[in-house]
């Protein structure tokens, strides 16, 4: 500031003409030129006038410019491109280009799939998870971005340097090709820029891959596992172990699903991480496919662990799995990892791996024991059989893998486990 003025009393000697309020001389490498000063929105805002001799004729139309300005400003039509079309400015106050900045478009996104979850046609984790790709990596990359500037050469160098899954870097680009769509429709760009990307070379040649494992205890480890259980821990440790449970589905199992005279439980209801009132919650809500509501056969193992599980919880006739410590249901999946899992394989002395592999513990058992791969799907809640042999299949009978061979050639889309 105190150059500004210092610069206007030089300018100002130099000149035999008194400058108006607002209206300074520049002195640049390509001569001096006049600049006028207003404040719009709350910012100092300093732009030059074109170069031109400087007269007093000259400073009287610079300090009719800001006056006018100033005007529209006070009555609301100031429009910065209609006075400065060439200043960086015009992108931060331009209404209708500010509809265009990503960072807009991205919020306008995650409002559409709040009320998606809202209204039911995804779940509440789904929404999360797409929070979390455009707070963590859409909108640190584009936010910045003008959706008209963005080019297929631009997202091209991104995607190959993403550095993931193919099937996460399908994820990341999910909300993005949503925006761009809309803004086609919208008739604000001409096309898609990711229609014009070969997605999948790039992801064959860039992408990483899954370092998930299947990697099933084996039967001493499962012993193990059991033995060094607390005894108000074990049947909980049991219970997956025989039934193999998605862990949202163990952790929502209520009593009254269990079906003692049939040796079944019925499978209706999920915990899943959600967005609930605009913060991270457990939602409790219905199998995302018809195929995860299903009756699960019950094994005498299953059933000796609920027995036991019996006087911590059926009386209070709600959740059949509580966290042992406090008495509450079991929340989230860090809970059991930190305060159960991870303490219990150390116990045990078993080579740590997730407790979702309790799932894959259950299969790959049934079928070494020969179980048909057809009922086992129905059990673990697959829409199709094509999982388990996909992901089972080396413990599958050689009999079962001929018969899947001959009936399912054609190609069947990837679904999780």
């Amino acid at each position: 500031m105190g150059e500004l003025r210092r610069g206007r009393k030089l300018a100002t000697a130099k000149h035999k003409y008194k400058l108006p309020k607002g209206v300074t001389i520049r002195s640049l490498v390509t001569g001096e030129r006049l600049q006028i000063a207003f404040t719009y929105n709350g910012v100092q805002c300093r732009e030059l006038l074109p170069e031109q001799n400087i007269t007093k004729a000259y400073i009287d139309y610079a300090n009719g410019i800001r006056l006018e300005i100033n005007r529209k400003i006070t009555d609301g039509s100031f429009n910065y491109e209609d006075f400065f079309p060439e200043s960086a400015r015009v992108e931060e106050f331009s209404p209708e280009r500010k509809k265009h900045l990503m960072a807009t478009l991205f919020e306008k996104q995650l409002s559409h799939y709040g009320q998606q979850a809202l209204n039911g046609t995804i779940s509440p984790s789904t929404h999360l998870g797409y929070k979390k790709i455009i707070d963590g990596r859409l909108a640190p990359k584009w936010g910045g971005h003008f959706i008209t500037e963005i080019t297929p050469s631009e997202l091209r160098q991104w995607i190959a340097g993403l550095s993931v899954t193919a099937k996460t870097a399908r994820n990341i680009l999910s909300p993005l090709r949503s925006i761009f769509d809309d803004a086609v429709n919208d008739e604000i760009i001409d096309f898609n820029p990711l229609d014009r990307i070969a997605l999948s070379k790039i992801l064959r040649q860039t992408s990483k891959k899954s370092e998930y494992e299947v990697d099933p205890f084996d039967i001493n480890e499962t012993e193990a596992l059991i033995k060094h259980a607390r005894l108000d821990e074990r049947p909980f440790i049991q219970f997956w172990l025989a039934t193999g449970l998605r862990t949202g589905e163990m952790l929502a199992l209520p009593w009254r699903n269990v079906d003692w005279i049939n040796k079944t439980m019925r499978i209706d209801t999920n915990i899943v991480t959600g967005i609930v009132d605009g913060k991270t919650a457990q939602v409790e809500k219905a199998p995302k496919t018809a195929a995860g509501i299903r009756d699960v056969m019950l094994s005498e193992s299953a059933l000796q662990a609920l027995r036991n599980q019996k006087p911590a919880s059926f009386l209070a006739d709600d959740r059949v799995w509580i966290n042992p410590r406090t008495g509450e249901p079991w929340t989230t999946e860090s809970q059991i990892r930190k305060t159960l899992w991870a303490p219990l394989c150390k116990r045990a002395g078993v080579r740590y791996r997730n407790a979702y592999q309790m799932r894959h513990t259950f299969a790959s058992t049934l079928l070494t024991n020969g179980a048909n791969p057809f009922w086992l799907a129905s059990q673990m809640g697959h829409e199709d059989v094509e999982m388990v042999f996909r992901v089972y299949g080396k413990w599958i009978d050689s009999n079962y893998q001929k018969t899947i061979a001959q009936t399912d050639r054609c190609e069947i889309g990837v679904k999780s486990v």
